[in-house]
């Protein structure tokens, strides 16, 4: 787990960079002129995924560090590629991006608070230097400042960053990639033999929650193309953001295998969810 534990962090901040290079402070105000919409995909993934997480967790009686590991996939926020299924879907894109960008800059709290708090009602130890607050500061490091540069630089060359704006998200996409496979060349033994232990559990969560998060949005939201993206946001997750926080907290590999198998998964169960809604409507 070497090569990923020092890598994640760079990574993951190159990723929050190019988050923010494609952000304006409308993203952030747009929530504003209809707040209801926002409000169902902000509890949908801040406090109804956990749980969900959770449940499956302790239904399957996974052990303590696969069932922490399915917590911290499950506590990170909406991956940037939420936005872009969103779009293969004819989902709400500026809603997605608005989920995106809030959700990332809320998860230095949320995060640490959701793994700690379950680690701790699963009977997982965590070392006495490790706390929310330190967990917090270093995801200060690695998410909120590098979002905060590149809404900075965009503002300065709005115009350069916006016509590169699609080269940006490709790289992102290929950032991630790179995260992944460096994960699953270290643990290339043991492959098939994390996707037996957390793959059931993943599949489960992913499948559950989008469709649970697609109802529950049918339920309050303002249109189809709503339901869309708070269904694929909850599905779709950051996948390198649960590597860093992962392996800042723990050193057994065991914690990131949910976050690796759920990782492969999300994509062919997103494209299928897509495929289906299409066939549907």
């Amino acid at each position: 787990m070497e090569i990923a534990t020092k890598i994640a962090p760079i990574v993951l901040a190159l990723i929050m960079l190019g988050l923010g290079l494609g952000l304006s402070i409308r993203d952030f105000t747009r929530i504003l002129r209809n707040p209801g919409d926002f409000f169902v995909g902000f509890i949908c993934q801040l406090v109804i995924l956990p749980i969900v997480a959770l449940a499956i967790a302790l239904i399957l009686n996974l052990p303590p560090p696969l069932a922490v590991g399915l917590m911290i996939i499950a506590a990170a926020p909406g991956g940037v590629t939420s936005n872009v299924l969103t779009k293969f879907a004819d989902g709400d894109v500026a809603l997605s991006i608005s989920l995106t960008a809030i959700i990332s800059l809320i998860s230095i709290i949320s995060v640490p608070f959701v793994v700690i708090n379950s680690a701790s009602y699963l009977g997982v130890e965590i070392a006495q230097d490790i706390s929310m607050i330190n967990i917090a500061l270093k995801m200060v490091l690695v998410v909120t400042i590098p979002v905060i540069i590149g809404m900075i630089i965009r503002g300065f060359a709005q115009n350069f960053i916006s016509s590169k704006i699609n080269i940006i998200n490709k790289l992102t996409g290929w950032l991630f990639v790179i995260v992944f496979a460096a994960v699953w060349i270290e643990e290339k033994n043991n492959i098939f033999n994390y996707i037996k232990e957390a793959g059931l559990a993943v599949l489960i969560l992913n499948i559950a929650m989008m469709i649970i998060a697609y109802f529950i949005a049918k339920k309050f939201v303002s249109g189809v193309p709503q339901q869309k993206c708070i269904a694929l946001e909850c599905g779709l997750q950051n996948g390198t953001l649960a590597v860093f926080v992962a392996t800042l907290i723990f050193k057994d590999v065991t914690y990131i295998i949910p976050t690796a198998a759920y990782a492969l998964l999300m994509y062919i169960t997103g494209f299928i969810f897509i495929y289906i809604l299409r066939k549907s409507n």
